[in-house]
């Protein structure tokens, strides 16, 4: 048997599973990423994970899926967010590869998790695809079959970043965002809401939680009607973990999403929810780690 160690390095959490030739996830585990330790203390932790799994596997190959703008052909972080501070410039392929001597590839978690929904999961055969994440921030990516487009520089489809109303569409539309608003009309500390909370708060009737969520899904869907106008894309797949509030939400952005489009677009557009939530990442870095090789 073949196995592949597969690692997707969030700002909050590093999750790790070991792959099969077959491409079958056999096992998953996370740690807390630890962010403040920087680009040396998470290559540490990589480190760590791939010292387990040698322990009782053969691997041939590493695949890394990242937080952060990457150079794939480098195998390098070039730009980070606060997230993760000091994180640009470290170099996981050249020093996995010196370390191990086995192949290391690595790619932005969004692309990642883009490739796996493509592939795999709920674009497959969609002939243009633009990925969202929600969650700390707002991630994106587009996809032309399964193929990545990484624009000129391999910085395409940071929305997180566009401007709106004076504000980055993260800073208005992410789940950090939804929390600070609803704490704030509650008086109370932010650490006290998180998503899971409001969700079930909304559930179960509060008009504050409820009228946060319909606020927040304006600002996701004028931002991703904006994406439509741009780039016309066959296919929306809406992931991160706020978005496995499917039930709740999917009639709420799909309408949101089409009153902001012409209907000539609106009817050619579909929404779909990520199929392969907490495994996106770890599947993706897989699928982009097996492209790579056979170049």
């Amino acid at each position: 048997m073949t196995f592949y160690a597969c690692i997707d390095i969030g700002g909050t959490m590093i999750k790790y599973g070991l792959v099969d030739q077959t491409g079958k996830l056999m096992h998953t585990a996370k740690r807390p990423t630890e962010a403040y330790l920087g680009g040396k203390g998470i290559i540490q932790k990589v480190m760590a994970i791939v010292d387990q799994y040698l322990a009782d596997y053969d691997l041939s190959g590493i695949a890394i899926s990242s937080a952060g703008m990457v150079d794939p052909e480098e195998g390098a972080i070039f730009y980070s967010g606060p997230q993760i501070p000091n994180y640009a410039g470290t170099q996981f392929k050249q020093v996995l590869e010196k370390k191990y001597h086995i192949p290391c590839e690595i790619e932005n978690d969004v692309n990642c998790a883009g490739l796996a929904e493509v592939i795999s999961g709920s674009a497959k055969n969609s002939q243009i695809t633009v990925c969202l994440t929600i969650g700390t921030g707002i991630g994106g990516c587009i996809l032309l079959g399964e193929k990545i487009f990484r624009g000129y520089s391999n910085s395409a489809c940071e929305v997180g970043y566009m401007h709106m109303n004076g504000h980055e569409f993260q800073q208005l539309g992410a789940t950090t965002a939804l929390v600070e608003k609803v704490a704030n009309r509650k008086q109370d500390k932010m650490a006290e809401w998180n998503g899971y909370r409001i969700f079930e708060s909304a559930k179960a009737g509060d008009q504050i939680c409820i009228d946060a969520i319909d606020e927040m899904v304006d600002v996701l869907a004028t931002g991703i009607a904006n994406i439509c106008y741009v780039m016309n894309p066959q296919t929306i797949v809406l992931g991160g973990g706020i978005m496995e509030q499917e039930g709740y939400l999917k009639e709420k952005m799909e309408g949101a999403i089409k009153r902001q489009l012409v209907s000539s677009l609106a009817e050619k557009t579909t929404i779909v929810f990520a199929e392969h939530k907490n495994d996106a990442g770890l599947l993706g870095a897989y699928y982009h780690f097996k492209e790579r090789q056979k170049k």
